[in-house]
């Protein structure tokens, strides 16, 4: 594949925290336009490779390249000046601030907030009429949606996406599903998406990789025969 063609490749990344090595020399790339669920039970080091591409965890070996750039020792905010957007599964939002305010951030300036915010709007409906709403006061549903949400504002090249699902009834699963679906389909955004949930990742994703104790150990197409049965295996042995 060509490096004018692949968002995001990692050779043979090693990172993890202090003297505490997580990720064991893991290769992996993403298309543009394209989702890789990257699949995996906890502590396998799933959320430290999303930290690792942020630039949030140093890496110990191997490169991080975006769109062909490397950006292995760049600082977390000259990643996201590249066109990456982080939904953490600690859920960053400045619980204080309005919606309104927490949508904001992810802008360079006011002027592009209601251009940027009227699709969201149409793809999460229930912030249309609450911008003024302190983000502390959101049901924990609804606060999954405004991070995502978020991070579309940025109109990113590259979503990454840490758990998203983790607890949240399925309507709320189902609106997810079909914003990233949207993302993709209107702005051509690639995607990396940590999940547990088989079935949402299934929805939204063309590939997947199992991330185990630091390696990638299984890679397929996510609509495959055997997918779900490989898959499936992978997380309860």
């Amino acid at each position: 594949m060509q490096a004018s063609e692949t968002m995001l490749d990692l050779q043979d990344v090693q990172s993890g925290y202090k003297s505490s090595i997580v990720l064991k020399g893991v290769s992996l790339s993403v298309s543009m336009g394209e989702a890789v669920a990257l699949l995996g039970k906890n502590g396998m080091g799933k959320s430290t490779l999303l930290k690792t591409v942020m630039g949030y965890l140093p890496k110990a070996a191997g490169h991080v390249r975006l769109a062909g750039q490397d950006v292995t020792r760049l600082a977390p905010y000259r990643v996201a000046q590249r066109g990456v957007a982080y939904a953490a599964q600690e859920q960053p939002l400045f619980q204080d601030l309005s919606v309104r305010d927490n949508l904001r951030l992810a802008l360079p300036g006011d002027a592009l907030f209601d251009a940027r915010f009227a699709p969201v709007a149409e793809l999460f409906p229930v912030f249309g009429t609450r911008l003024r709403q302190p983000a502390g006061t959101l049901s924990g549903g609804e606060q999954k949606m405004l991070l995502v949400a978020r991070a579309l504002m940025a109109r990113p090249r590259l979503l990454l996406l840490d758990e998203i699902t983790e607890g949240l009834q399925p309507s709320v699963i189902d609106r997810l599903a079909r914003a990233l679906r949207w993302e993709r389909s209107e702005h051509g955004t690639a995607m990396l998406i940590v999940e547990q949930n088989v079935a949402f990742a299934r929805e939204v994703a063309d590939r997947y990789l199992v991330l185990k104790q630091g390696a990638i150990v299984d890679a397929g197409a996510m609509q495959a025969p055997d997918a779900a049965r490989r898959i499936f295996g992978h997380l309860t042995v």
